[in-house]
Parts: structure tokens; C-alpha cells; sequence
């Protein structure tokens, strides 16, 4: 059967931008509509999160059968969860396995994330990491871990491990710089460990509309006037991730990235997240068409993945054209009021409880219905 691709889409990936669809369900592996969406509109990996798995394993009866002999053998909400993750991960990384193999390694890819109560725990975090690893047992996989202090070291020492990592809730400059040390400490003690490098990829989640939305509220506070405000909001999100992207850029130029480049490395790419729009007066697609750039991820949710198909105006990378215009802008937001480092802290904090308490509302629904089979 002809398939006809999605001209936006394919646009979109062949300006050097990955699709990686932010969801994952059993009734979407199992209908075909993630095939689909690869066959359609270029998706070319898979993003999931405790709010994702949240939405899935409670919507539905597609998980029915395997929590009733869940239930039937004993289990706990939390080896359920797992179980039941693992398992739609593992088919996801199967359908994905082509592309995975195509690419060598740089697409096909599916995440999932460790248990993020575990975040402010390094050796906690690292021991889960390996065993979803095992669990999932596909070269595909890639391992989500927040960027948090206490996440770093378990970046490293997972990535050591040979494992692929994809480090998450970034929001800071500062913080993105402290994950490339890491990721470049990992790989150094993979080399010495023996692994293929060639075989470890990793990406850096760098949220996007999120800023938008604390900075345009903490704008709208301030005793300053109304056209000044309505000058600088809604401009922070896109010119904090294309800041980003120059550290990205500044880590290739280093004698230590080019050694393990010469080893066999590969880029740990720069992956937008939190791309969907929040505020209805910007467009629906502003964070997608603002972000265009060579060895770049864009993981969008279904709907903002549907407005791209559908309008989305797809150029050429032009991210450093705005260096000099982003610094200035953060400038300009500092003189306003506005504290970067108050921002981006907030949000990492409000990212990880948001993250802590859909896993905990998970837990306790399934928790339910296994008490209700049992």
C-alpha cells in the first residue's frame, strides 16, 4: 500500500530535526497508530514520562488482562507499573528497531524514565537505570534521568555502564553545561570500560514553553509599564534553548570531545521538550518552527505533531543568527526584574513534583484495581 508522508514533517527532518512522538500506549502500539505516524509523519522515536504512563495504564481496558493476572500472582502497584512499562516500551522499541537500524543508532529510539522519586538519590537512580536496561533488553532503549545535582553522577555512572541516556527536566544554562560534563565523564569511563561508544547515544532535554509561561506571569507582576511587558514576554523560551544550543555548538570546539569523538562517540544531542504551546494567544507551532537545527530533537505531543503537519513553516536552521539578540533579551529581562537563576530553579523543582505526583497517583490507581481483581 502507498503511503503519502506529510511534506511538513519530512521538511522538518530533513532541515536535521528528529520527530520523537511524547507518548506512548498499548492501544496505540497495538491499532498501528504509531506505525502510522511513522509511516505518515516521520516520527522517528518515542518519549515517555511518569504523566504519560499516568494517562495510559488508567484510560481504558487495553491493560485489563495483564493486571488481572498481576493480580493474580501477587503484585505490588509499583513491579505492575514497571512490568506493564517495560513491556510497552519494549514493543515500541520493536516497531521502532528499523529505523534504529537505518540510522545506526542516531533514531529508532524509546525512553523511559526512572522512578522519579528517586531523583535526589545518585545510587538509587543508577541501580533502577540498569535494571530498566535489562528489563526492556533492547539496544534501542534510552534511559531517562532528571538533571538534577544528585542525577549528574548517575548520568556518568549509567552511560559508564554502556547504557544510553536521555538526561531530563533541563531548564538552565548552567545546568545544561554541568549534563555535557557529565555525559562527557560517562563516556570517558565507558572508553576505559571497553564499551563501543559508537553504540551509547544520549540527548539533552532542554524544556522550552515552560520558561514562557513562569517568565510571562512574573513579567505580568511587575510595577513596569504594560508595553514593556508585552516587548519582552513570550521570547525566553525560544532564546534560552538557542543559547543552549551554542554551549552545544562551544562543546564540539574542546580537545576533550574531539578524543572521544576519535573513539568512536557520537553527539549527545540537543532535545527540545515541553514544546506544546501553553498560552493560546502564541501560535501553536511557535515552538517548533522557532528551534530548527542541525543534530536537534523536537518530542512533541500529538496535537502540537498534528499543527505541524497542518501549518507549520519549516526553514532552515538559523539558531546562532540569534545569539547576540538572545543575550540581550535575558539582559533585558534582568533589568526588568527578573531573576534567570530564581526561574530556572523553580522550575526544575515544579518539573520534578509534577513528575513525583503522577507517579504516586499512578501507583495508587493501580493499586486500586489490583485490589479490586484480587
Amino acid at each position: 500500500m502507498f503511503v503519502t508522508q506529510n511534506q511538513n514533517t519530512k521538511a522538518l527532518h530533513d532541515a536535521g530535526v528528529s520527530l520523537w512522538l511524547d507518548d506512548l500506549s498499548r492501544d496505540r502500539i497495538d491499532s498501528g497508530d504509531l506505525q502510522n505516524l511513522i509511516d505518515t509523519k516521520t516520527i522517528t522515536g518515542v518519549t515517555t514520562n511518569p504523566a504519560i504512563f499516568g494517562k495510559a495504564l488508567t484510560t481504558g481496558d487495553a491493560y485489563t488482562h495483564q493486571l488481572s493476572k498481576l493480580a493474580a500472582s501477587g503484585a505490588d502497584a509499583q513491579s505492575a507499573v514497571v512490568e506493564m512499562t517495560t513491556d510497552d516500551v519494549r514493543a515500541a522499541c520493536d516497531i521502532l528497531a528499523p529505523i534504529y537500524r537505518a540510522s545506526n543508532g542516531y533514531d529508532g529510539r524509546v525512553s523511559i524514565e526512572v522512578d522519579p522519586r528517586l531523583a535526589k538519590d545518585t545510587d538509587r537512580s543508577v541501580a533502577q537505570a540498569i535494571e530498566l536496561a535489562n528489563t526492556v533488553d533492547r539496544e534501542n532503549v534510552m534511559i531517562k534521568i532528571p538533571g538534577t545535582v544528585e542525577g549528574l553522577p548517575a548520568i556518568s555512572k549509567v552511560l559508564t555502564e554502556g547504557i544510553s541516556v536521555n538526561v531530563t527536566l533541563i531548564f538552565s544554562l548552567t545546568r545544561y553545561r554541568e549534563v555535557v560534563n557529565a555525559w562527557l565523564t560517562g563516556l570517558e569511563g565507558a572508553r576505559t570500560n571497553g564499551h563501543d561508544l559508537s553504540k551509547i547515544h544520549s540527548v539533552a532535554s532542554f524544556f522550552v514553553s515552560r520558561v514562557d509561561s513562569e517568565i510571562d506571569a512574573q513579567l505580568e507582576a511587575l510595577d513596569i509599564p504594560a508595553q514593556d511587558v508585552m516587548q519582552l514576554r513570550g521570547r525566553a523560551g525560544i532564546g534560552n534553548a538557542r543559547l543552549a544550543y551554542r554551549v552545544f555548538e562551544q562543546m564540539q570546539d574542546t580537545e576533550r570531545w574531539r578524543l572521544l569523538e576519535s573513539a568512536g562517540a557520537r553527539l549527545q544531542r540537543p532535545l527540545w521538550a515541553s514544546t506544546g504551546t501553553k498560552n493560546p494567544e502564541y501560535s501553536d507551532v511557535r515552538y517548533v518552527n522557532g528551534l530548527v537545527g542541525d543534530y536537534t530533537v523536537n518530542t512533541l505531543p500529538e496535537d502540537t505533531l498534528d499543527a505541524v503537519a497542518d501549518h507549520g513553516e519549516i526553514t532552515e536552521s538559523r539558531i546562532p543568527d540569534n545569539y547576540a539578540m538572545d543575550d540581550d533579551h535575558l539582559d533585558d529581562l534582568a533589568r526588568a526584574g527578573i531573576d534567570y537563576h530564581q526561574v530556572v530553579a523553580k522550575l526544575e523543582d515544579e518539573g520534578l513534583e509534577k513528575f513525583v505526583d503522577a507517579w504516586n497517583q499512578l501507583l495508587g490507581k493501580i493499586q486500586q484495581q489490583l485490589d479490586a481483581q484480587a
